[in-house]
């Protein structure tokens, strides 16, 4: 891999995060599976759009083999990278999950985790926890996720929330005070909130930090999630403080709540990518 790229993105559900990392001129791999014909038919056509090339031979582009992924992913791949970001389901892949890892750990390079799914988080609080106990890991979560997340923490805890000011409250003033242990110590791990038109909450370093944002109107929220993510960690890697980041994140993600889907062009980050170059 070519010692330019800046944010390494595996697993399929981060092809939103690349495709945004790029449009804010951050240099982004892509490696997932595509041995599906038609998934890499969307890739060719989709990556250039977004300014993540297709053609393997540059290193922009990886695929792995489902029935071995790890050997797909080597030392060479990592060390490129300054940050990894991976989506929540190769937590079902228990050895993949490990080895990705324990190669960014030994580089110490951050690994981003998006937890996916609240069926997700329930059935793999244990892992998310044990990982953040050992390696670099930054966890990012919607307020759904967290909660699940919690209650699980908490056994026999099971508390909900139905709309979303509610949720907000709840997070604040019951959830961030114990998660907020989690990470005291080193830089590691932080845990990143997304609390959708409410902003985000970050514990880091045992510390709560809460960056708001305005609401809009949204004409899609699909993929807003995976935007914040992007444009998080597009800062984190320009070494960004913690608020920066958020609050880059939910600039990042206004922008794709005020289009259709998430084909942006990439004009619509013009202006957002100058931020990260100050």
């Amino acid at each position: 891999m070519p010692n330019s790229v800046e944010l390494l993105c595996i697993g399929n559900a981060t092809i939103n995060v690349a495709k945004t990392a790029a449009m804010l001129n951050v240099n982004t791999a892509f490696c997932g599976s595509t041995d599906n014909g038609e998934w890499a038919v969307f890739f060719d056509k989709d990556f250039p759009d977004g300014g993540v090339t297709p053609d393997i031979k540059t290193g922009l582009r990886f695929t792995f083999n489902r029935d071995s992924p790890e050997a797909g992913i080597g030392e060479n791949l990592i060390a490129g990278a300054e940050a990894v970001v991976l989506d929540g389901n190769i937590l079902e892949q228990r050895l993949l999950a490990q080895h990705i890892l324990q190669l960014a750990n030994r580089r110490g390079i951050p690994v981003a985790l998006d937890t996916a799914s609240v069926s997700q988080i329930r059935e793999k609080t244990e892992a998310v926890l044990q990982y953040s106990r050992n390696y670099p890991l930054i966890v990012f979560m919607n307020a759904d996720e967290c909660i699940a997340f919690y209650n699980n923490i908490k056994k026999g805890a099971s508390i909900d929330a139905v709309n979303e000011r509610d949720k907000e409250t709840l997070i604040l003033k019951e959830i961030c005070p114990v998660l907020k242990y989690i990470t005291e110590g080193d830089i590691f791990p932080v845990i990143v909130i997304k609390l959708g038109s409410r902003g985000a909450v970050v514990m880091a370093g045992g510390n709560i930090y809460r960056e708001e944002t305005f609401s809009i109107i949204p004409r899609n929220t699909t993929g807003a999630g995976d935007a914040f993510c992007a444009a998080f960690m597009s800062a984190w890697i320009r070494g960004k403080s913690i608020n920066e980041c958020a609050a880059f994140g939910n600039k990042v993600a206004r922008v794709i709540l005020e289009v259709p889907g998430t084909r942006v062009g990439s004009g619509k980050f013009k202006s957002l990518a100058k931020i990260l170059q100050k």
